[in-house]
C-alpha cells in the first residue's frame, strides 16, 4: 500500500476494500501519487480527494483557498470541480512545491483556475480579501488552533472550513499521548466544536477530515 495511505483510522481491511473500489487514477494524479510515494510526502489520497471535489460540486463552489498546498494534489481535485471561472488560491512555504504544482496544473488543463502564493500560509491568508466558498487547511499541526480565527472570517455564510489530519493517526483519542503536536490537534478540534458560528463534524476518512459549515 502506498505510504501516503498508510495512516488508517478505520479497520485496515475495510480501508483496503474501499481503496480497491476507486478507479485507476489518470496520468496526472498517478504521477503526483508516485511522487508522494517516492518522497514519503503526505497527501490527502484519492478517497479524501474525491470527497473534496464532491463537496465543491455539491455546493457550487467558485472560490477555494488552501492553507498549505504542498505540490498541489488537493488543489487539483478542487480545480477540476470548479467551473471555468472558478479559482483555487494555493499557499505553501516552498517555491519548489509551487513550481511542481503549476506544472501539474498545466498538464491537467486547470492552470487558469489556480493561483499559487509562496510564504507562510497564515500570513498569506490574513492578506486575502472577500469571501471563499471553501477553505482547506493542511498546515503544520502546531498552528492548527491559530488557523480557526484566521480562516472562519473569510468564509461566506454556508461556506466550508475543511481540515485534514483531525484524528492524527488516532493519537487524539489516546489519553497516554500528550506531545505538543497532538495537543495542538486536540485544541483545534475543541475550538471548532465550541464555536457558535460553526456546525462541525469529523469524518473518519483517511486521517480524519474535519468539515465545518459557517452558519
Amino acid at each position: 500500500m502506498p505510504a501516503y495511505l498508510r495512516v488508517m483510522i478505520v479497520e485496515p481491511r475495510v480501508e483496503s476494500y474501499i481503496a480497491s473500489l476507486h478507479p485507476q487514477a489518470d496520468a496526472v494524479l498517478a504521477a503526483m501519487e508516485a511522487l508522494a510515494e517516492r518522497r514519503s510526502f503526505p497527501i490527502i489520497g484519492r478517497q479524501a480527494g474525491t470527497l473534496l471535489g464532491m463537496l465543491a460540486r455539491v455546493m457550487g463552489a467558485r472560490r477555494v483557498l488552501e492553507m498549505g498546498s504542498g505540490f498541489g494534489y488537493s488543489a487539483l481535485w478542487f480545480a477540476r470541480a470548479l467551473p471555468d471561472e472558478g479559482r483555487v488560491v494555493c499557499t505553501d512555504l516552498s517555491r519548489d512545491n509551487r513550481d511542481l504544482a503549476m506544472g501539474y496544473f498545466r498538464t491537467a488543463g486547470v492552470e487558469a483556475k489556480t493561483e499559487f502564493l509562496v510564504g507562510d500560509a497564515l500570513d498569506l491568508v490574513r492578506g486575502q480579501k472577500g469571501f471563499f466558498d471553501i477553505i482547506f487547511n493542511d498546515i503544520d499541526k502546531e498552528y492548527y488552533p491559530e488557523s480557526v480565527d484566521v480562516a472562519v472570517p473569510l468564509l461566506r455564510p454556508g461556506g466550508l472550513f475543511i481540515t485534514d489530519n483531525a484524528l492524527w493517526n488516532g493519537k487524539v483519542a489516546d489519553d497516554n499521548v500528550n506531545d505538543a503536536t497532538t495537543e495542538s490537534v486536540r485544541s483545534f478540534n475543541r475550538a471548532i466544536f465550541s464555536r457558535p458560528d460553526l456546525e462541525s463534524v469529523i469524518l473518519p476518512v483517511r486521517d480524519g477530515l474535519a468539515v465545518c459549515r459557517r452558519k
